[in-house]
């Protein structure tokens, strides 16, 4: 089991380790990550890793995720660092060495995109500068690395997701892509407000400025399917995986618009054995 093994050996999270791009501090960890599963592996440089902790951050999590979603992910490696500092700059890493093993020669492993130059470090950020999460792609492989002090489960729990989820948003196919939209169509044609988090409403208040006709295809209705999409799949799996409450407010999408979509990801993507997306679920296993 994974959980008999020390995630840390050189006790990472209390060392004075240097300022290292998220880029270069996965491709020196990446060796040494656990698999959880056959998609997902992990490792640790923060937290002290108990049976507790990593029930909680990563056996959890990972075995909530419904079949047709797991299926359709990368390789994922996730790290679990102390800090992140943010940085404005945006870059791309062409190739970075794999660390080299014994008796291998050392070879090139090309990385996609690095999303930015976020920074690992082992003390809390300047005000301002403090972020959660990062992401490094590599040729077949996605590195996702969070920072966990100051951070509570539920909130990493959350950002976990909608990682997997802008990730699924990149692939789904065609069919699942054709439902959610012509969920959305329905909704902009009558006019119904709201929407699921922030980055969804930011995107249709933008496309309802852009176009007169909402529902005309084009680069804002594609956009805002998109983030509509990510922000409802991570609600989602948010909820087959834990108890959580929807905030209610003036920017919050009609419970019943909001159910009609959970419906539809629930037929696309259907919980694991066990696990349920709405109450009724639970209470209809039960009896």
């Amino acid at each position: 089991m994974p959980s008999q093994r020390d995630p840390s050996p050189a006790n990472v999270a209390q060392a004075n380790f240097p300022r290292v791009s998220v880029g270069q501090f996965a491709e020196r960890f990446r060796a040494e990550v656990i698999p959880l599963s056959n998609t997902f592996g992990y490792f640790c440089a923060s937290l002290p890793m108990s049976e507790e902790v990593l029930k909680e951050y990563l056996e959890e999590p990972v075995a909530a995720l419904p079949q047709a979603i797991a299926a359709m992910l990368p390789r994922i490696s996730i790290l679990l660092v102390p800090y992140l500092e943010r940085s404005s700059e945006k870059r791309a890493v062409k190739a970075l060495p794999k660390p080299p093993s014994t008796g291998k020669k050392k070879a090139a492993i090309t990385v996609k995109a690095e999303k930015s130059s976020d920074f690992v470090v082992g003390e809390r950020p300047a005000q301002g500068k403090q972020s959660w999460t990062s992401e490094v792609a590599f040729e077949n492989e996605t590195v996702l690395v969070f920072a966990l002090k100051e951070q509570d489960v539920a909130e990493y729990h959350y950002r976990l997701y909608r990682r997997l989820a802008s990730l699924i948003a990149d692939k789904w196919a065609a069919e699942a892509a054709e439902a959610y939209k012509g969920l959305l169509r329905e909704e902009l044609q009558n006019r119904v407000h709201g929407e699921v988090d922030d980055e969804s409403w930011k995107a249709k208040q933008n496309l309802l400025r852009r176009q007169k006709d909402s529902s005309r295809e084009g680069p804002a209705l594609a956009e805002y399917i998109r983030q509509s999409f990510i922000d409802t799949l991570t609600l989602y799996l948010h909820g087959i995986c834990c108890d959580i409450d929807v905030e209610t407010g003036p920017r919050q999408l009609p419970s019943r618009y909001l159910r009609k979509r959970l419906l539809l990801l629930k037929s696309l993507y259907p919980a694991p054995v066990g696990y349920s997306v709405f109450p009724e679920d639970s209470e209809a296993k039960k009896n």
